[in-house]
């Protein structure tokens, strides 16, 4: 189960902003007896064809937060966080040798899509958890164009040192870490 999926060609999205709540009192990554989770894989998934979307905003879902499926696609100022309360590394990692669900992630079958400033953002507090790449678009297909990227480690009292984004986009573009902060392609 997800938050939205979105099966019909040609929709207008705009200003949409899917949340998991993933700190603050009463909320979890999984449920136990003394405390409730609140547990949902992805924010958004658009299978639909030529779905455009202008201010997307996406954060804190256990998995990927957008899956794109379609194509046609079109995102216009795209904002994500991570989730914050990411328990450990083993619990957060697709069934291949990646670190992390993408924040942002065109599916391979996809041969057009636009994509215009996107931000990832991570702070991770459950635990020193890393994200191999904030997006992942196929881009060894000219239909296929992201432009302004950027991603960032936010700082603060309980964000775990050894945590962070590895990559911008697909093994591509520097870290976010303490150390250095923000990164852009």
């Amino acid at each position: 189960m997800n938050c939205v999926t979105i099966n019909s060609h040609n929709v207008i999205v705009d200003n949409m902003w899917l949340w998991r709540a993933d700190h603050g009192n009463g909320v979890g990554w999984t449920s136990t007896a003394t405390k409730p989770g609140n547990p949902c894989p992805n924010g958004i998934i658009v299978n639909g064809d030529n779905v455009i979307a202008y201010g997307l905003f996406v954060e804190h879902f256990q998995q990927y937060q957008t899956i794109w499926n379609g194509n046609g696609g079109q995102v216009y100022f795209y904002q994500s966080e991570i989730p914050y309360d990411v328990p450990n590394q083993e619990e957060w990692q697709p069934p291949t040798d990646k670190k992390g669900y993408a924040s942002y992630k065109v599916a391979d079958s996809v041969t057009t899509h636009t994509a215009q400033g996107l931000g990832v953002y991570c702070y991770f507090t459950g635990a020193p958890v890393q994200l191999e790449s904030a997006i992942e678009a196929p881009t060894n297909k000219e239909g296929v164009k992201l432009q302004h990227m950027t991603t960032i480690w936010l700082d603060g009292e309980n964000a775990k040192v050894g945590s962070g984004i590895n990559h911008v986009l697909n093994g591509i573009g520097a870290a976010v870490t303490k150390e250095n902060q923000k990164a852009q392609l």
